[in-house]
């Protein structure tokens, strides 16, 4: 198994790339530009002005901002001081922003003070109002462990929030030699068993759960991950996904630095800005959701586009017509999760499977290992026998903040992810939906995940989602809703009919509703929310 041969810390991997790599860019956001040195000088100073004003190991640092070079600063000094980070959704409103920094137990927050019409200083005055007139240190009742708000701004602040950046800056240049001397002890002791991070999942069916990793599991699975992949010192990954979610942290920007590769950010999507960016900086990896590869694709200006320097990536439609699959359904996809750190299955991704393997989701990451059961019995099931997902190993998180660990896993130490699937007799898995999303009609258990796979193929449909509405009789009715591309029509019998080609009957919908992406009610993560689509379904039909 493939790990890396120095200590596995987030501090440790930041001063050798600054070695091996100093002049190369490790991100870029706009006209931004950070290199692996820029980023080890500021990330070092900022870490001991943490240091004096009292914040170290134990301490938990939230972080609020958008991708970009004061992100990985922030991220990397708390980390160089043992300090857990607690990455925190861009998108989260006043209730959600203040349920996690209690919940997490927050003592310092990084903020901006605010980010695309998101007014987070704002936010915080209105989950807790005791906030106005405050001055630090904090000791207010809402969030009883908070003591400092640092905004990055040069404006002016609420009495109750200090100057980010360049007061801690200030402080780590002030602290001299003695300074410099302290941070390194405090290094010395930092140990790839400490806490790294707490990642909080999507609370789409009750609050968000807050899974605990390491600096071990972080630094040796992006190291372990990029094995099924070829990343250069050169290349210049293009990526939206945002560093607040265990994919953009994990299998880009900490995989990236393993590799000395730079990352292209933006803080937000637009196909023809995106498109700009992508060619003016000559990006050769692009990775993300297949819906902005379309949106890129169908902009006017794509035919006219140089994108010959991208050499691989998983958003398809942008990749030079020679590296495109003639079947995407024949590439291999991972399975991932935030208590797994990302990926717990892969597959090499560019090249083309067999036609049994079509639809897979690769095997077990080397170091992990799964097995099936019968959700009801608890029994172990065999090859090609379909039930949910267990998995353990090194990525595993440590547990779920303020769970007990017997609450997390069995007693072999499994996690019950709560995913159904078969692996077949040499392997591979085959994933079929949360379990929570089986569809029960007539007494057939239906997978969703089938159905919209089929539906999402159909050339005139952008995206769709399959729930199960209750009926008297049968249970349950499939019933789906999907989004057309722009431009394009399709008539309900006609994508029945295509569907009754692929599928048993009892499996097509016999209602689907067309919506716009606006309609569709999704989580704080970007993913579809179920359970609110079934309350709209049930409301409209």
């Amino acid at each position: 198994m493939p790990f890396p041969d120095f200590t596995p810390t987030i501090a440790e991997l930041a001063r050798r790339q600054a070695i091996s790599h100093g002049d190369r860019e490790l991100i870029v956001l706009g006209d931004e530009r950070l290199t692996y040195a820029e980023a080890e000088r500021r990330s070092r100073k900022m870490a001991i002005g943490m240091l004096a004003e009292g914040l170290g190991k134990g301490s938990r640092v939230g972080l609020l901002m958008s991708n970009g070079p004061d992100w990985v600063v922030a991220w990397l000094a708390a980390s160089r001081i043992g300090a857990t980070i607690v990455p925190l959704n861009t998108f989260y409103k006043a209730r959600e922003l203040g349920w996690v920094l209690r919940h997490a137990d927050v003592t310092e927050l990084l903020t901006v003070p605010g980010f695309l019409g998101h007014d987070y200083l704002s936010r915080l005055e209105e989950f807790a109002p005791e906030l106005s007139g405050a001055t630090g240190p904090l000791a207010i009742l809402s969030l009883p462990y908070l003591r400092r708000v640092r905004a990055w701004t040069t404006g002016s602040l609420p009495t109750w929030a200090e100057e980010g950046p360049n007061s801690l800056t200030q402080k780590g240049e002030e602290a001299g030699q003695a300074g410099e001397d302290l941070l390194g002890e405090v290094e010395s002791e930092l140990s790839p068993a400490d806490q790294a991070v707490i990642i909080y999942s999507s609370g789409s069916t009750a609050d968000p759960k807050g899974a605990i990793h390491t600096h071990g599991t972080v630094v040796r699975h992006a190291y372990n991950l990029n094995s099924f992949r070829e990343l250069f010192p050169d290349d210049r990954v293009y990526s939206p996904m945002p560093f607040f979610w265990v994919g953009g942290l994990v299998f880009v920007l900490l995989s990236a630095m393993h590799a000395g590769a730079c990352v292209l950010v933006e803080d937000r999507f637009e196909a023809g800005d995106t498109l700009d960016y992508i060619e003016r900086e000559k990006a050769t990896i692009v990775a993300g959701w297949p819906h902005y590869g379309k949106a890129m694709a169908e902009h006017e200006s794509f035919a006219g586009r140089d994108l010959s320097s991208i050499r691989m990536g998983n958003i398809y439609a942008v990749l030079p017509e020679e590296l495109q699959p003639a079947d995407p359904e024949l590439r291999a996809t991972s399975l991932g999760m935030t208590e797994t750190a990302g990926p717990h299955t892969i597959e090499d991704m560019t090249v083309d499977l067999p036609e049994k393997l079509r639809g897979s989701f690769g095997k077990s990451v080397p170091g992990l290992e799964h097995k099936i059961i019968d959700p009801e019995t608890g029994l172990t099931l065999g090859p090609d026998e379909s039930g949910e997902i267990l998995a353990r190993g090194y990525s595993l998180m440590q547990g779920l903040y303020k769970v007990e660990r017997e609450q997390s896993f069995d007693a072999e130490g499994f996690y019950h992810t709560g995913d159904g699937g078969r692996f077949n007799d040499e392997g591979h898995l085959f994933f079929e939906g949360r379990l929570g999303d089986v569809i029960k009609t007539g007494g057939a258990n239906v997978s969703p995940r089938e159905i919209e796979v089929l539906m999402e193929a159909q050339d005139e449909i952008k995206e769709a989602y399959v729930v199960g509405l209750p009926h008297p009789d049968r249970g349950e009715t499939v019933t789906a809703v999907a989004v057309l591309v722009a431009g394009q029509d399709l008539s309900e019998d006609e994508l029945r009919e295509r569907l009754k080609r692929e599928l048993s009957s009892y499996k097509v919908p016999t209602r689907i509703l067309y919506v716009t992406s606006a309609e569709l009610p999704m989580t704080d993560t970007g993913k579809i929310d179920k359970k609110r689509l079934k309350t709209q379904l049930e409301r409209a039909f």
